[in-house]
């Protein structure tokens, strides 16, 4: 099984070729957000990378989870378990708009591939420990695959 990662630009302009396809309207199978909050999460999460949101530390317990879930998505390229617990700055209850949402997310995408290859993302996560751009570009990339899986494109 390939293991897709943002390191290879194919696999950003699939990113980008679903978000794409994407309505207002389009339902979700699982999950309490709608599209547009969907969007917006995915930003705010890509923002992390980015050092433009700061997550708090964590009890070293759940970091310690953090670490193993990392490596065991490396070894198993399994995704990310449905209605996983996010960090309270990364959950979007609220309304949205969703062209906003969807251009602030293809915005940020775009940032995130230059800080890529400029080599500019940050080398630890509150959850996930000491990251290499790898470990980023591999994690970013099954973050928005779950999620745009979850609204089916």
């Amino acid at each position: 099984m390939v293991k897709k990662t943002f390191n290879n630009p194919i696999y950003f302009e699939e990113i980008i070729e679903r978000i794409s396809k994407l309505s207002e309207n389009t339902p979700g199978k699982w999950g309490k957000m709608d599209v547009s909050q969907m969007l917006k999460h995915c930003d705010l999460v890509l923002q992390v990378a980015l050092r433009k949101i700061e997550l708090p530390k964590i009890n070293i317990l759940y970091e310690a989870i953090g670490i193993v879930t990392k490596m065991e998505m490396y070894v198993f390229n399994n995704g990310i378990p449905r209605n996983m617990p996010t960090f309270q700055k990364l959950i979007v209850n609220f309304e949205c708009d969703f062209d906003e949402s969807k251009t602030n997310l293809l915005k940020t995408l775009e940032e995130f591939r230059t800080a890529c290859e400029n080599k500019k993302l940050p080398d630890s996560h509150r959850l996930f420990g000491n990251m290499t751009e790898k470990d980023w570009e591999f994690l970013e990339y099954k973050h928005l695959n779950h999620h745009l899986k979850q609204f089916n494109v």
